[in-house]
């Protein structure tokens, strides 16, 4: 079965306009490609042809793997968030215990994680330390570097 993922608009939107790209466009140019290495000759000894054929394979897998997880995503409605605790979708202000630093994290699908612009996988271990808790609580949090305690200062959408 098909885990239930849940998205903002903005992914959902995302995950839509590469779903079409690779359907369309994607389609195009690998067709293209093994058109090209078909008139190279004969088929049974032709590399580029057989890259070819591999590329479309893993072209379509990847289409299918998209389809199957926008069949099963779900679009949060962001101005029903409860702010009272933390869940995916809300944006959580942190302070590592251990050195005083504040930061900020959503908590968003995977597809849409993105460190960079402070958002972060449901499935990351500092969201799953996080998932449920509410304003004042403190966790302890297993990262990669080791055990860090964090206290949640604010919770907002």
């Amino acid at each position: 079965m098909t885990e239930v993922t849940y998205y903002t608009q903005e992914g959902l939107d995302k995950l839509k306009e590469e779903v079409h790209y690779l359907t369309t466009k994607g389609r195009q140019l690998i067709s293209k490609a093994i058109a090209e290495a078909r008139d190279k000759g004969d088929l049974s000894e032709n590399a580029e042809y057989d890259a070819a054929k591999e590329a479309q394979g893993l072209h379509e897998a990847k289409i299918s793997k998209l389809k199957t997880t926008l069949a099963s995503a779900r679009l949060i409605d962001e101005s029903k968030l409860d702010l009272t605790k933390v869940l995916a979708l809300s944006i959580v202000k942190i302070k590592n215990m251990n050195n005083g630093a504040t930061m900020s994290y959503q908590l968003v699908a995977e597809s849409e994680a993105d460190l960079k612009t402070g958002k972060i996988s449901v499935k990351s271990p500092i969201a799953q330390g996080l998932l449920g808790k509410s304003v004042g609580d403190k966790t302890e949090i297993q990262v990669p570097a080791g055990k860090i305690e964090f206290e949640i200062l604010e919770i907002t959408r």
